[in-house]
């Protein structure tokens, strides 16, 4: 292939204060690299939009560097493989790297992870239910949050990537009752109907401390969460003795401009001998070879199902990350370029 003069890339231009918006983002003319020595040429064919996106868009400390201005963004990607330069890669080889948010990208060798596209059901599976999305699921409900065969599992978000994988993989592994909260009518009975959860409510439709006790009168062993706020204090006064708590994403807050308040009366967790643990899935990466083999064995018999929202071109690449972070994604949002 003849390696193009240019490719386009998203630049973060300003950062949010409170919700994002289109024009905190620019779509750039970049130029492309030939690769050197070691290096790879890809072409990007799926980009993933994430909520841990939003927080690398400040510009505090955290667990990951922010984003820099005025420079591509980064992220999980898929792509083929247009120029080698590095043994044991060749051109044509499918890629999962960190260099998304653009068309192309070149990169160290290092950085990409050769896949095999005949062993998940579509490639798109790499940055979904067979990949990081995925592991967050599993490890949090199994290692973090310990979860047993018979116990009751709450999960907010139940309609969103992790969410939505969190909830088959307990009822998979033999949880007793299986509850979801979702943001609207059509996601609860998604999260019922077609995933198989045991209930799920709207939580636009009343507090959730209700909701959730309405569903679960006898309370909850396992909450995971992926949205924090009001979830995280109605799993709390909804939990069983000794319930575990997998903090895994706050997304009701990732907007906030203010410190958000935590959950009223902590004293429950003393009382009720709650464990909680936030886990962020890049310190479990050992466990990928014990995950891929239950996602392998799940995916080859269509025991687990993974659902897929895509937007079209890099030139919605943004607004396919805002549509995600108001929740407009059923299962894994991906950007097809």
């Amino acid at each position: 292939m003849t390696t193009p003069a240019t490719g386009r890339a998203v630049h973060l231009v300003s950062r949010p204060q409170g919700e994002p918006v289109p024009e905190h983002f620019r779509i750039v003319d970049e130029p492309v690299a030939e690769p050197a020595d070691g290096e790879l040429l890809v072409r990007n064919r799926y980009i993933s939009v994430d909520p841990y996106m939003r927080g690398r868009m400040n510009d505090v400390e955290s667990y990951v560097p922010p984003f820099a201005l005025n420079r591509p963004m980064e992220g999980a990607a898929l792509g083929e493989v247009a120029a080698s330069r590095a043994d044991g890669v060749a051109e044509g080889n499918l890629v999962l790297h960190n260099r998304g948010w653009r068309e192309y990208a070149t990169i160290p060798a290092a950085e990409a992870r050769v896949l095999d596209p005949d062993l998940v059901p579509s490639v798109t599976a790499y940055l979904g239910i067979a990949g990081m999305t995925g592991l967050t699921a599993w490890v949090g409900l199994f290692d973090v949050a310990r979860m047993a065969p018979g116990e009751t599992v709450f999960v907010s978000g139940a309609a969103g990537a992790v969410g939505s994988a969190v909830g088959q993989m307990a009822k998979l592994r033999g949880a007793g009752r299986v509850i979801g909260s979702a943001g609207s009518r059509a996601k609860v009975e998604y999260v019922r109907d077609d995933l198989g959860f045991d209930a799920a409510f709207d939580y636009h439709d009343g507090p959730v401390a209700e909701r959730l006790a309405e569903l679960a009168p006898e309370g909850v062993d396992v909450y995971f969460d992926n949205v924090g706020g009001e979830h995280l204090e109605a799993a709390l006064h909804n939990m069983r003795k000794h319930g575990r708590m997998a903090l895994c994403g706050m997304i009701s807050q990732y907007n906030a401009t203010e410190p958000a308040p935590g959950p009223r009366d902590m004293f429950q967790t003393i009382a009720r001998r709650v464990m909680m643990q936030g886990f962020l899935v890049g310190d479990h990466m050992k466990r990928m070879p014990a995950f891929l083999e239950d996602v392998g064995t799940w995916l080859a018999d269509g025991s687990i199902r993974a659902d897929e929202t895509f937007a079209d071109g890099i030139e919605n690449a943004a607004d396919a990350f805002l549509a995600m972070m108001r929740g407009e994604n059923t299962g894994k949002m991906i950007v097809r370029l």
